[in-house]
């Protein structure tokens, strides 16, 4: 005799994808997506990274360009060709995410130019939002020393960690006291999928979000609700040349390359 079971609520899967945009024409740094780091081009380090998270059910570059498209191709790396018209990584996804044509729970949205990204980060980000589903966005963060950098991102938020704003000025404003750490901007973000329709499907930047170059500054103009969260560790983006300079210093010495790298060599025996 054959039993059949039903599964209904408790023990459904949970399923969250990560989606990579990239797009290779960047304003401050043109091509990064391909530069070299060490071994690999930069998007490839950050799609390898991304493919140890074992929270992820599949993992995808974004790409505007047939010259990634195919680097991608090369690496045996899964991607989706989009239009050069998007200009945020968002729009981006989204554009991605209707091809994919399945549904997740989450969409993780983990930026192409953060190739020393830790893979366990991305398994917190996921875990964190799964409990805490009634925010639209999960954003996490990095205390880390003060800076006046206009490249580095930082949040400010209430005692319930929901998210206030996001800004590249030296805010909040040291008036009374003073303060040695900010929480900078982790680019790894996490959408339900219809947070993210409701951000792409608003057709252009912001008011906020054109006046920082902020792209989550769009999600709370549309009342969006983003919670926040420290992470614990470092985090490096690729924003300009000093950058990938520095990025080239340190993969020598990172361990999660040297790992990633002995397994795709097993692969290729």
């Amino acid at each position: 005799m054959v039993k059949i079971f039903l599964l209904t609520g408790v023990g459904q899967m949970h399923e969250a994808v990560g989606l990579i945009p990239t797009r290779f024409n960047s304003r401050r740094l043109p091509g990064k997506s391909l530069k070299m780091i060490g071994s690999l081009p930069m998007i490839i380090h950050t799609y390898r990274r991304a493919k140890m998270a074992k929270s992820l059910n599949d993992v995808f570059i974004c790409c505007d360009t047939k010259e990634v498209f195919q680097i991608a191709q090369q690496y045996n790396a899964k991607v989706i060709l989009t239009s050069k018209n998007h200009k945020q990584g968002g729009d981006r996804i989204f554009e991605a995410y209707k091809k994919l044509k399945r549904k997740f729970d989450q969409v993780i949205d983990i930026q192409g130019d953060e190739p020393l990204i830790d893979p366990f980060n991305i398994n917190q980000v996921v875990k964190f939002h799964r409990k805490n589903k009634k925010y639209d966005i999960i954003l996490p963060n990095l205390p880390t020393n003060f800076t006046k950098d206009p490249n580095l991102v930082r949040l400010i938020f209430n005692k319930f960690k929901e998210v206030l704003y996001l800004t590249r000025s030296d805010t909040p404003y040291q008036f009374v006291s003073k303060t040695n750490k900010i929480f900078k901007h982790l680019s790894v973000i996490s959408f339900k999928p219809s947070a993210l329709e409701k951000f792409a499907k608003f057709c252009h930047k912001s008011k906020l979000e054109n006046l920082e170059d902020i792209e989550l500054l769009r999600a709370i103009d549309l009342g969006l609700q983003i919670k926040t969260f420290s992470l614990k560790g470092d985090s490096f983006s690729i924003d300009v040349k000093k950058n990938l300079i520095e990025a080239r210093k340190r993969i020598k010495k990172d361990i999660i390359f040297q790992l990633h790298m002995k397994v795709y060599l097993l692969q290729d025996l």
